[in-house]
């Protein structure tokens, strides 16, 4: 990247970082239970809800524990279960509509990012009904509240349930667009381990490994503070005893359980501190080919905090010794390596492979363009790219460069239709 070019970069950030103790974050409060949510939204006088999910999960119904505290708390509902992965324009108009037509007055979220995604995008097209998706695009384009939002989520890695954030898919030019507007915090989070148990556990392992990318592009990056450390480094300490517990015997009620707790505590992380190119690439990837968010994040994760190298060192080993992932009197290099092998040690364990097949080379200059958009100057990253540069990442996480006179393995089989 050239010089001028990185001194507005740092410039936004640096402003950005001084603004954050003014900024209006809020965390959503906490319930543990369905039960809970029907009872608070009769107190606050909600008599009808939307439910936005996907047909995975209503098909297999996990909603009726929801559907059946509404009922007992006197509140009428409405399914919107047609929301796709990685949630289309389409799936928030539609949404939308069904809200409307049902004379809601409240929305709830079942599922994983995809669902919680739409729902607040929805919300956002409800309280601002002239304003289309793509008019929402970047930082601060919605400021205004919207209806109220719940969330429930199924997944124990998206951390969507506490964050400013909401992605949302143009099928038409195959685009990502990050939506980000602290209307979008949800007002209830129900951390409910009982609707995780059942979860395949392709999806318990990418969605964990996706709490521990947010967790770590906010402690690597420039704007991070004590509070977004500490949240970091429970998310990190918690995925590290628990996320292959989790995927090895799903009923695991405990390991269920802190797994939730660590994709919220990663998402107050990043919700404040922010990410990086780790999700803008991976942002890119599911809106090219359909790639599924955790997985690009969990195969991408090692290759960019190798690549940023010395820049990150000091952070990344500091996050290593204080997780018990690196002894204590490793030096920051050490500790940095020791951590990013921990990673790709633990991707195989869980049969998560090393590169993503199927990426053409003709799509890279697009897919880094588009990276690099999202990604500058927005976030506060250990070392800044561009789109030449980023155009290299591709490569290598596709497989179609060499690193070091080694070419990347390809295990992990069964991943290989993820882009079709």
């Amino acid at each position: 990247m050239n010089t001028i070019r990185k001194m507005y970069c740092r410039t936004f950030q640096f402003c950005f970082r001084a603004a954050l103790p003014v900024l209006p974050y809020r965390e959503p409060e906490i319930l543990d239970n369905m039960e809970e949510l029907g009872n608070v939204l009769a107190r606050k006088g909600k008599t009808s809800a939307l439910i936005v999910t996907d047909k995975g999960i209503s098909g297999l119904g996990l909603v009726k524990g929801l559907t059946d505290a509404l009922e007992k708390a006197g509140i009428t509902y409405t399914l919107y279960d047609d929301t796709v992965p990685n949630p289309t324009i389409d799936n928030v108009e539609a949404a939308r509509r069904v809200y409307l037509e049902n004379g809601c007055s409240a929305v709830i979220a079942f599922g994983g990012g995809s669902s919680i995604d739409c729902a607040k995008a929805a919300g956002a097209r409800i309280a601002k009904p002239r304003q289309p998706v793509r008019k929402m695009r970047g930082l601060l384009k919605i400021h205004k509240k919207l209806p109220m939002l719940a969330v429930i989520p199924t997944t124990a890695g998206t951390g969507s349930e506490t964050t400013l954030a909401a992605v949302i898919t143009d099928a038409s030019t195959h685009h990502k667009y990050p939506i980000n507007d602290f209307s979008l915090i949800p007002r209830y989070a129900v951390l409910d381990y009982r609707v995780t148990t059942g979860l395949p556990r392709h999806i318990t392992a990418t969605t964990g490994m996706d709490a521990l990318t947010h967790a770590v592009e906010a402690y690597i990056g420039g704007s991070t503070t004590k509070l977004t450390k500490r949240m970091a480094e429970t998310a990190v300490r918690l995925i590290r005893d628990n996320l292959k517990q989790a995927y090895d015997n799903g009923e695991d009620a405990k390991a269920r359980e802190s797994m939730l707790y660590a994709a919220y505590c990663a998402g107050i992380a990043f919700t404040r501190s922010y990410v990086g190119y780790i999700h803008g690439v991976a942002h890119s990837l599911g809106g090219r080919y359909g790639v599924p968010h955790g997985l690009a994040n969990a195969v991408i994760l090692p290759w960019f905090l190798e690549e940023y190298g010395v820049s990150c060192e000091k952070r990344l080993g500091q996050l290593a010794r204080n997780c018990e992932i690196a002894g204590r009197e490793a030096d920051d290099h050490t500790a940095s390596e020791t951590f990013i092998r921990w990673i790709r040690e633990l991707n195989r364990s869980m049969e998560i492979p090393e590169t993503i097949e199927g990426i053409r080379q003709e799509d890279i200059p697009g897919m880094a363009a588009h990276a690099d958009r999202e990604s500058n100057p927005l976030y506060p990253v250990p070392r800044l790219m561009d789109r030449k540069e980023l155009e290299v990442m591709y490569r290598r996480i596709g497989g179609l460069e060499k690193v070091c006179g080694k070419q990347p393995e390809r295990n992990g089989q069964k991943w290989k239709s993820a882009i079709s």
